[in-house]
């Protein structure tokens, strides 16, 4: 297994401690990596994404799409039938398939669709209110508390939020 020195990375960051884990998940070897089914993930703006699947063959009621402690989970289940076809090539791959796809912090869905033989899934990136950026007012060190009170703002409420 693969070890990746991150201390240059910890030195200038705090809270970001579930990385390593992250990155050890991603690449390790319990979890098969086979190309089945093939998908795509795009960014279809600065804060939305789209996961595509191609999932030929199966119909809406025999797929799923769930979340599992910020996984996205897709699975596909088809009912074995008996078939008595003699095929001479068999190159589409009609078998049931699981995708995990590991999602960030306030990454949710907000829809899916199936059409045409693609699973499309929307992801929002949704911040709450309380950790977008807010600006802290600097009060100078002779007069803080007296600017403060000729502005009618008490002494203690020196943080003002960006609109």
């Amino acid at each position: 297994m693969r070890t990746f020195d991150l201390s240059p990375i910890y030195r200038t960051t705090v809270g970001f401690d579930q990385f390593a884990d992250l990155f050890n998940r991603a690449l390790s070897s319990e979890v098969p990596t086979n190309g089945y089914p093939p998908f795509n993930i795009e960014k279809t703006s600065p804060d939305s994404y789209r996961i595509t699947v191609a999932a030929a063959g199966f119909a809406s009621e025999d797929l799923g799409v769930e979340i599992r402690q910020n996984q996205l989970v897709v699975k596909a289940s088809k009912p074995s039938a008996n078939e008595d076809h003699k095929f001479l090539h068999r190159g589409i791959a009609n078998r049931s398939f699981e995708k995990k796809f590991q999602l960030a912090d306030y990454v949710v869905v907000t829809g899916a669709s199936y059409e045409n033989g693609l699973l499309n899934i929307d992801l929002a990136r949704e911040i709450p209110e309380a950790l977008k950026p807010r600006r802290i007012e600097i009060a100078s060190a002779g007069s803080g508390s007296a600017d403060a009170k000729a502005r009618g703002v008490a002494a203690d409420e020196k943080v003002a939020i960006a609109a």
